[in-house]
């Protein structure tokens, strides 16, 4: 086995337990680190020379927690008991290590996260570096658990229950100077006298007694049933976990009630109580759905899984952006922020220099709140140029078309540009629902033509959608890709259709929307059975964002396209009222599904009822949020089955970070698979017999349901 945790004693009797994963880039829980730091708590233990020991890093980073693609290796099993075991055999070496009667300081280098800080917070001292990005936090919540190391218990009785909860609730990461105003950390020091801090501690022959394994301990800030502030801190709580979560995610659930329960009672039993709660939620679909989804394929596409194999990494230095409108000036901001070059075009110099003002108020609004120095912030800025001169292209190695979504405004400046660049340079186009092969037409190389779909804000939005077209080369995809990575954004591939994957998905969610409301659905139902359902926006606020208009003609260019093949979609008469008989164009226009009003709070227009009765008989709020989020689903697999998708990962991945699908679901095939592939081909079967074919499940189900089979393994 290889070692792990590296042991030395110092002429004073100071142990250093020095914990460095050598395979890996941040260190990490494993079933084969818990064994040698067990083995080390012994040796430290039953060695009459040693004094007491430091816990710290051979890297940068303390320790980023557990390994969560080995999860069920981690704690030995799948089963309740199992899981339970090997999760109080963790916490027992921890609770060995507090009261062995030897003290432990840790020496946290940089970020303790998870199981990392636990690890801190069973050390009798902590003093923290305060390197640049060090962070500490427990954020198992964005992934469906709790801190299982004893983190609920030890982080309310080092602090309180009113400033530990919502660290936990919320997954905060804060810094150490924080920590240390928290209590978290006694000390913070600077990097080269985090040792010396942690040894002048050790050898002063502290009291190697945790403060609540004193006498006469109570929790800071009140604890207990008949405490007022307790009982407050609760009741507050619960209220705003609800309305936050809508009874979706479990983990809050048990957080809460693993530190009500476990703080009213001696740690031991606490740690029990936390064990149990920890367990229920590894054994819940939310969190495997999460873990899954939110950490390891997104991690695989961060790292280019889909990659093509053989292409040498690029980095561009030289940007040209086509249009200077929201896109694009969010595209320059992202870019310029990644120490890019940028060419910032559109037809009127006032446009490309309002182009570039945007990253001006984005970076004058960081250096106010103290993120960033004013010098950084203008040699950001200065690396943007705006221009309207074709000619400033010439040195690009990628160009971004982001103009109006016209193909006869996009092929113009396709031919202008390509007139200018270099041979090697990849064109690519921001579309969000034109065919890239189709657009490709327009090139002279459409080998090097590629879709990179942005999301607006594009300075928040994490995801960007990459569209191979049918001639699109290996080496413009791995090219693309790199540049998506050097950006910090998260790509997924996809291949070239209609709409995509991400914006005819998006249209599925819409549609079943809009069609509800034909259907004399309240409105007010539709919107809030899709928050209840965990959207971050109703379908109608949504349409209503994207704008009612845009809608329209891009139904128009389509049925252009298609001509007979085109099939109506079950809302397109709502669409043509809004637009053309009405002029409820959405919030640009300040009417829409909504009232904006300007110094208010939007809210449902009224007349709707107008144009579409209320029905006698409304549905259950449970059938409006199956039928919205069974529409998306069902889209994802057709997109699959299509090989529009050519991976479910994407597709979940995709639909979490660039359209809010919930993420306790997974996403919307992994939601799928958690129904179970059969019962969900059932449910569908049944609601297109109620509410039409759009939820007829396509043959790819239909199979997979007859042979067992899951997206997932």
């Amino acid at each position: 086995m290889a070692e792990l945790i590296t042991y030395n004693v110092d002429a004073d009797g100071v142990a250093t337990l020095t914990i460095d994963l050598k395979d890996r880039p941040m260190n990490v829980i494993t079933p084969e680190f818990i064994e040698q730091l067990d083995a080390m708590v012994e040796k430290v233990a039953a060695d009459a020379s040693v004094k007491g020991a430091i816990i710290t890093s051979g890297k940068s980073s303390f320790m980023a927690g557990a390994d969560l693609k080995g999860i069920e290796d981690l704690f030995k099993g799948t089963d309740a008991e199992t899981l339970l075991k090997g999760s109080m055999a963790f916490n027992n070496i921890l609770r060995r290590m507090e009261t062995c009667g030897k003290p432990f300081v840790a020496a946290i280098t940089g970020t303790a996260l998870g199981g990392g800080l636990e690890i801190c917070l069973a050390c009798h001292y902590r003093v923290a570096s305060d390197a640049e990005g060090s962070s500490l936090g427990l954020p198992e919540v964005l992934v469906g658990l709790l801190p299982g190391g004893g983190g609920t218990q030890r982080l309310p009785r080092l602090i309180g229950v009113k400033a530990a909860l919502p660290l936990m609730l919320q997954g905060t990461h804060v810094k150490p100077a924080k920590a240390l105003e928290l209590g978290i950390v006694h000390k913070v020091t600077p990097s080269d006298q985090l040792l010396a801090e942690a040894k002048r501690w050790l050898m002063e022959s502290p009291d190697a007694v945790q403060p609540w394994d004193k006498k006469g301990y109570k929790v800071p800030g009140g604890a207990g049933q008949f405490d007022p502030r307790f009982v407050e801190t609760f009741m507050i709580g619960t209220a705003l976990m609800h309305k936050e979560t809508w009874h979706n995610y479990p983990a809050p659930a048990a957080i809460m009630s693993s530190v009500y329960e476990g703080i009213q009672v001696p740690i031991e039993t606490g740690l029990k109580i936390e064990g149990r709660y920890f367990v229920s939620l590894l054994l819940n679909p939310v969190a495997r759905n999460m873990i899954r989804t939110v950490f390891v394929n997104k991690g695989a596409a961060d790292k280019l899984a889909r990659r093509p194999k053989g292409y040498d990494k690029t980095k561009v230095k030289r940007l040209g952006i086509l249009g200077a409108g929201m896109m694009g000036s969010g595209i320059a901001y992202v870019s310029a922020m990644a120490g890019i070059e940028v060419v910032l075009l559109d037809r009127e110099t006032k446009y490309s220099e309002k182009g570039k003002s945007y990253s001006q108020t984005i970076l004058e609004k960081r250096v106010s709140q103290g993120r960033m120095k004013q010098e950084k912030a203008e040699a950001i800025l200065a690396l943007i140029k705006p221009t309207t001169d074709y000619a400033d292209l010439a040195g690009c190695d990628l160009v971004i078309e982001a103009v109006f979504e016209d193909r006869e405004i996009k092929a113009d400046v396709t031919k202008k540009t390509e007139a200018v660049i270099n041979e090697t340079a990849v064109f690519a186009s921001n579309t969000s629902t034109l065919p890239i092969t189709g657009l490709a037409e327009a090139s002279a190389r459409p080998d090097q033509f590629i879709g990179l779909h942005f999301f607006s804000p594009v300075d928040k939005m994490p995801l960007v959608e990459i569209i191979r077209g049918r001639k699109t080369s290996d080496a413009a995809l791995a090219r693309a890709m790199d540049f998506v990575q050097q950006i910090k954004k998260t790509p997924i591939v996809v291949n070239d259709s209609r709409g995509f994957y991400t914006s005819r998905f998006c249209g599925a969610y819409i549609n079943e929307g809009i069609t509800m409301v034909a259907e004399g659905v309240i409105p007010a139902l539709i919107e809030n059975g899709a928050r209840m359902a965990g959207m971050p926006v109703g379908p109608l606020a949504l349409l209503d964002e994207v704008s009612i208009d845009l809608s329209f003609h891009i139904r128009e260019q389509t049925k252009k396209d298609l001509v007979d093949a085109y099939t109506p979609a079950s809302g397109d008469a709502v669409i043509d009222l809004f637009y053309a008989k009405l002029d409820r164009i959405g919030k640009k226009a300040g009417k829409g599904f909504y009232e904006y009003p300007p110094d208010g709070k939007k809210y449902l227009w009224p007349g709707i009822k107008e144009h579409f009765p209320i029905a006698e008989n409304q549905p259950g709020v449970e059938e409006v949020k199956r039928r919205l989020l069974y529409a998306q689903s069902l889209d994802a697999a057709r997109c699959l089955e299509e090989g529009v998708l050519t991976d479910p990962a994407d597709g979940d991945v995709g639909a979490m970070l660039g359209l809010g699908f919930p993420p306790y679901t997974g996403g919307p095939l992994s939601l799928i698979d958690t129904v179970g592939v059969a019962k969900f081909v059932r449910q569908c079967d049944e609601m297109a017999e109620k509410y039409g074919p759009r939820f007829a499940p396509p043959k790819l189900l239909r199979e997979m349901a007859e042979r067992g089979e899951s997206f997932y393994k």
